[in-house]
């Protein structure tokens, strides 16, 4: 038995909304910040991108060969201090999206700025000066950490994402920039580290470093939450999760997170138990997740997007669609405590030719998405409990601008646990497996 979400409407565009239909993907320019969320009929290509080719003289041969000994020469101070050449990157490449985290030093030396190349200096600039690559690439600007310090350096963060089926105009951006001249070996995370590890070795001429996801995760949150979110604390609870009217979210510092459990919500689920850095254990996981939202999604409501899907369930009312506790006891079961608010059957309603023809494409995407987060949270709980673990943070993309599962996942472990679990969540939900490939940059191989 779960709690039904309510028929509440809620907004759920936000400052980070993901862009499908790519065609380019990373290819071509981008949007600049001061631009804002309109995108311009024609998004200027960065300067220096794209231009027409000339056959060179031989004076301009000599020049261009030059310039390409230039660009591998190595960057003393970072052969000094024992840490890697700049550009500092980590990437997660999901089942459903490619997250990828930047940092961008602030603290450059004299020194630093006479050594940089061409292509770094390109590369810098197309990643910072932009909030959407190609058609599809979008920064998370409002995410961004500033003055973090890593590896001894000063910067600032970003995230990016972009959906995974466009990973092969990545790459070829990548080779168009010139990638390789920067660095031989990139570390990457997720199941895509495998999947296109040849792609980017032959077209690209890079290696990967390929890391444990699960790892790189724990890693990831544990760093950011530990460094805060410029000041505050990235980790959150909901008070008040069933009125929107009184609903807020309240900072919650994990000063002393352990034991925790952590539940990754992306394509899949993995719900890890973590007693501290380096002793966790994945408990279970279910294939139910972000991914099977938005597939049934799209054949229920013939949606295309995340974001589209997540925009009708704001509008839907799930109690047409499923059979509820009331529905079938016309009431309470008082004998075990359920109320009749509590779905007995998700999409039990849907067995009846005249109920089908009374719901709506939004009723049904509301319905899919109360099913999947009352089967993720009724898991988590059960995880919870059998760990003896009072503390939930659930993390994943399936979470980026989905207050509405948020609510529902705050009010049912609750509800069902008598308050004594509690659900949090992160602002950086996620990109904690790029943050963690990036920390595995400054380790020794």
């Amino acid at each position: 038995m779960k709690k039904v979400g309510g028929s509440e409407r809620q907004s759920v565009s936000g400052s980070g909304t993901q862009v499908n239909g790519v065609t380019n993907g990373y290819h071509g320019g981008g949007r600049s910040e001061e631009e804002g969320r309109q995108r311009p009929e024609a998004p200027p290509e960065p300067e220096g991108e794209h231009q027409q080719e000339q056959k060179p003289s031989r004076a301009g041969y000599i020049q261009e060969q030059s310039r390409a000994s230039a660009l591998s020469i190595p960057r003393w101070d970072a052969v000094k201090k024992n840490r890697p050449p700049f550009p500092w990157f980590g990437i997660d490449i999901g089942g459903t999206l490619v997250k990828l985290v930047y940092f961008q030093p602030n603290d450059i030396t004299i020194e630093e700025e006479h050594e940089e190349v061409i292509n770094l200096r390109s590369i810098q600039k197309y990643l910072t000066c932009n909030v959407t690559y190609g058609s599809s690439g979008i920064r998370d600007v409002h995410l961004q950490l500033k003055d973090l310090t890593i590896c001894g350096r000063k910067g600032n963060l970003h995230f990016i994402r972009f959906p995974t089926q466009n990973m092969g105009a990545f790459i070829q951006m990548g080779k168009e920039k010139h990638f390789s001249s920067l660095h031989t070996v990139l570390c990457a995370t997720g199941g895509g580290a495998y999947k296109f590890e040849e792609d980017l070795r032959t077209i690209v001429n890079l290696q990967l470093r390929k890391l444990d996801e699960l790892h790189c995760l724990i890693q990831g949150m544990l760093h950011i939450d530990s460094s805060g979110f410029n000041g505050s604390a990235d980790c959150y609870y909901f008070e008040n999760p069933t009125d929107l009217e009184k609903c807020k979210k309240v900072a919650y510092p994990l000063d002393n997170p352990y034991p925790l459990l952590l539940v990754n919500i992306g394509s899949g689920v993995s719900i890890l138990a973590v007693y501290s850095k380096d002793n966790y254990k994945r408990v279970t996981g279910t294939s139910i997740g972000g991914g099977t939202f938005l597939g049934l999604c799209c054949l229920l409501t013939g949606c295309s997007t995340f974001d589209e899907a997540l925009e009708m369930a704001s509008n839907g009312e799930s109690t047409k669609v499923d059979k509820l506790v009331r529905d079938i006891y016309g009431g309470d079961y008082e004998q075990f405590g359920l109320p009749g608010w509590a779905v007995a059957s998700s999409f039990g309603h849907m067995m009846s030719k005249e109920k089908q023809e009374l719901v709506s494409k939004e009723d049904l995407a509301r319905a899919t998405l109360v099913t999947i987060t009352n089967n993720i949270g009724s898991i988590a709980m059960m995880c919870a409990l059998n760990e003896n673990i009072n503390r939930v943070v659930f993390v994943g993309n399936f979470l980026r601008i989905n207050t509405l599962s948020m609510r529902l996942l705050s009010n049912a472990m609750d509800y069902w646990s008598k308050g004594q679990l509690k659900a949090l969540f992160m602002e950086h939900e996620g990109y904690f497996g790029a943050v963690g490939a990036l920390l595995k940059l400054f380790d020794p191989v």
